[in-house]
């Protein structure tokens, strides 16, 4: 399981950093304008098709049945794929099809304020990027059939591509003079989609020999359907998230969709590299000890990766907050993204880095909910959740700006991560959390005293050096991230050595 993360890890964080160099020449070419602004909008229709359709939980649905039929009956699973496969197909295609005949309307329902020709561009973005979602929906079946082989490194190889090609459109369809603005950027999204979330997969996938039989009816659909449902109907806060940013986002101001975009992009970072690669390579494992009936095996095995995962992610928060400005600044500054910008953004970075953890923990919990078969519980806790949080949006964006919505979003995710932990407990007791919490508040107690050093060390870099502004972040990215990493291990070596013996443990192997 740790081999899988650690591939799952580099792919994520390679895949964050391609995508932040393709938001880097977004913000360099566009800054926080309203052509921006209707890019990011432009996936608010796309990605609410992908949740209809459970298309971030396809794997998550598919993984525990499938591994249970191929154990006992390797010709009705391939059937039971098959049947998957080709109404997921058809699902896709025809809710995909029906968005992009309607695009005008829906560009206009999900941006009312959008004047009419940033509503006619946005209706034209929605009709590239549309078909990138059946692309998305029909890879991730063999997706799931190479997780459950065992086969990581394909999948970790999809972001990248896609990211790659978004960033190759971007910048070279316009020189051609075919398209102009943002338009390149769309077209990359689409064949990013098709090479990278299809047919790398599937090419994978028929190379171990997949067999894709022609039928749409199996016993085991319903039982697929009652898992996938509830994730279906279920909108959770944490999927909606993002779409909140942006349509609550729409109502505070000219750019506060870019900006609230941008931080959020920084923020998901060691969400992805973290909690992401955990709760994946952790998946099936968990769903094979469940299948296997050994619960003791499965309790450790859920602790550990909560352990591991906050352990690592809370000093990296508590880093990232200290040195967000000097990131906003380094990563974004420049071209037509300016220096008021670089400030207006800052706290909205601050603000969402003071959720990762909860992230990092609702991703790994939700794998153990999974793993139980339990879709229905998460679904109904972030569907609950996100109707509370939703009448508190509209007077956060536009009383407060981007800031409020941001903190809303925050406290809906506290929320939903909360009562996730409580249910916990409840229903399966508390042996798989035990320890995790006291772990996480001895490295946060750590972290504090070396962020506050590393916020001071890189205050004073931005503000004394005699350099041009990305020079000077940089030199501060570096001061702080050396200072903050003595002022952190020093102290935890001697006063907590078992948060750090995993990393001195696999490093003293590896030496």
């Amino acid at each position: 399981m740790g081999m899988a993360a650690l591939i799952m890890s580099v792919s994520i964080l390679l895949s964050r950093f391609m995508g932040l160099l393709r938001d880097k020449v977004i913000s360099w070419q566009f800054g926080a304008s309203g052509e921006a602004d209707v890019y990011f909008m432009a996936f608010i229709v796309p990605d609410f098709i992908n949740y209809m359709l459970a298309g971030g939980y396809v794997s998550i649905t598919l993984i525990p049945l499938l591994a249970r039929r191929f154990e006992e009956n390797e010709e009705d699973a391939w059937r039971f794929f098959s049947t998957v496969f080709w109404w997921t197909l058809i699902a896709s295609t025809l809710l995909t099809g029906i968005a992009w005949l309607h695009a005008p309307e829906l560009a206009r329902l999900v941006a009312p304020r959008f004047t009419p020709e940033q509503a006619a561009r946005l209706a034209l973005f929605l009709r590239i990027i549309l078909p990138a979602q059946v692309f998305f929906l029909v890879g991730v079946s063999f997706s799931a059939l190479l997780y459950l082989r065992r086969q990581f490194s394909v999948p970790a190889l999809t972001p990248l591509i896609y990211n790659g090609t978004i960033i190759l459109g971007g910048l070279l369809l316009p020189l051609s003079g075919l398209v102009s603005g943002m338009e390149g950027f769309c077209w990359g999204v689409a064949v990013g989609a098709a090479v990278g979330a299809l047919l790398l997969p599937w090419r994978a996938a028929r190379a171990g020999g997949v067999r894709i039989r022609l039928t749409l009816r199996h016993p085991l659909m319903r039982r697929f359907l009652l898992i996938a449902l509830p994730l279906m109907l279920g909108q959770s806060v944490v999927m909606l998230d993002e779409q909140f940013l942006r349509i609550f986002g729409a109502l505070a101001s000219d750019g506060a969709v870019s900006l609230l975009s941008y931080a959020r992009r920084i923020s998901q970072v060691p969400v992805a590299v973290v909690g992401q690669a955990a709760a994946v390579a952790s998946y099936p494992f968990l769903a094979a000890l469940l299948a296997r009936g050994d619960r003791e095996e499965f309790g450790r095995t859920l602790r550990a990766a909560l352990t591991a995962s906050l352990v690592l992610i809370v000093p990296l928060a508590v880093w990232m907050t200290a040195a967000a400005w000097p990131t906003m600044c380094f990563i974004f500054q420049g071209g037509r993204f300016s220096a008021a910008e670089t400030l207006a953004s800052t706290p909205l970075l601050r603000i969402m880095l003071l959720g990762v953890p909860l992230w990092i923990v609702q991703m790994v919990l939700g794998r153990g909910f999974y793993a139980h078969g339990d879709t229905l519980t998460p679904a109904l806790v972030g569907t609950g959740v996100t109707a509370c949080s939703v009448p508190f949006f509209w007077p956060a964006a536009t009383r407060l700006g981007a800031w409020g919505v941001a903190v809303v979003s925050l406290a809906g995710v506290a929320a939903y991560v909360a009562v996730l932990v409580v249910l916990w407990r409840r229903r399966y007791g508390g042996a798989a959390l035990a320890g995790v919490g006291a772990a996480g508040l001895r490295a946060l107690g750590l972290s504090l005293p070396a962020g506050a050093a590393a916020w001071w060390c890189g205050r004073l870099c931005m503000e004394g050096l005699p350099l041009p502004p990305v020079p000077a972040a940089l030199a501060a990215l570096a001061v702080s991230g050396v200072v903050f990493g003595l002022l952190y291990v020093l102290p935890a070596l001697r006063l907590a050595p078992d948060l750090l013996d995993p990393i001195l443990r696999r490093l003293r192997r590896r030496g």
